[in-house]
């Protein structure tokens, strides 16, 4: 299997299950335009999230790294008229590009963009939440999940995205600050006792990496 392949399965459900959305692809397009990394979740991942906080019922979700709200937008899309999303973004340049994309998406009052370190500006964050979203800087990982932790109640869902990178997350000899924060946050997940976890391998477009997915059990 090849690169080649797995974008072209990718581009095969696009099509087949994810209808033309002219709003997300000016999200896309504006993000682009603005000089932002291609760092955003692919269609099938933003409608996978979408799903997830759908079939959970979350009425509130917290998302850690915006980048230009692409994702953001789509876990908006699963809430109800009365949820609430607070989004967090290190960069003020992408923040305003989010904030510019939600707005033109409908959802600038339903979602509150905190800008600054996420490590600073979590501790004026309100939970609990349903659904935590954690992609950011993946060296904070261990940080972040305490915080996700925190900021959750029993029956809560924390996604994290990013863990496998091109399997080098199985390195234990791996000096690399992400794969070394990110097994040490799964190696923290193993001893939480409130938490029940997997991690789900993926290919596509993005290339070969995957998610951690954990419920807060108590």
């Amino acid at each position: 299997m090849s690169q080649d392949v797995w974008s072209a399965v990718d581009d095969y459900v696009g099509r087949t299950l994810i209808p033309a959305d002219p709003v997300l692809d000016d999200v896309r397009a504006a993000t682009a335009d603005a000089g932002l990394w291609p760092i955003a979740v692919s269609p099938p991942q933003g409608k996978l999230l979408h799903l997830l906080a759908r079939m959970h019922g979350a009425r509130s979700i917290l998302e850690i790294g915006t980048l230009g709200g692409y994702s953001t937008i789509w876990l908006a899309r699963a809430l109800p008229p009365d949820g609430r999303l607070v989004t967090l973004e290190a960069d003020r340049k992408h923040a305003q590009v989010a904030e510019n994309n939600l707005d033109a998406a409908g959802f600038g009052e339903i979602v509150e963009v905190k800008v600054g370190k996420a490590l600073d500006t979590l501790p004026s964050v309100e939970g609990p939440f349903d659904l935590i979203f954690i992609d950011a800087d993946k060296p904070n990982n261990p940080e972040y999940f305490r915080w996700a932790l925190r900021l959750s109640r029993p029956g809560s869902v924390i996604i994290v995205d990013n863990v496998v990178r091109d399997g080098a997350l199985a390195d234990a000899g791996s000096t690399d600050p992400a794969i070394v924060a990110t097994r040490e946050m799964h190696e923290l997940i193993a001893a939480e006792p409130r938490v029940e976890a997997t991690v789900v391998q993926t290919v596509g477009s993005k290339g070969y990496d995957g998610f951690t997915l954990a419920l807060v059990t108590r």
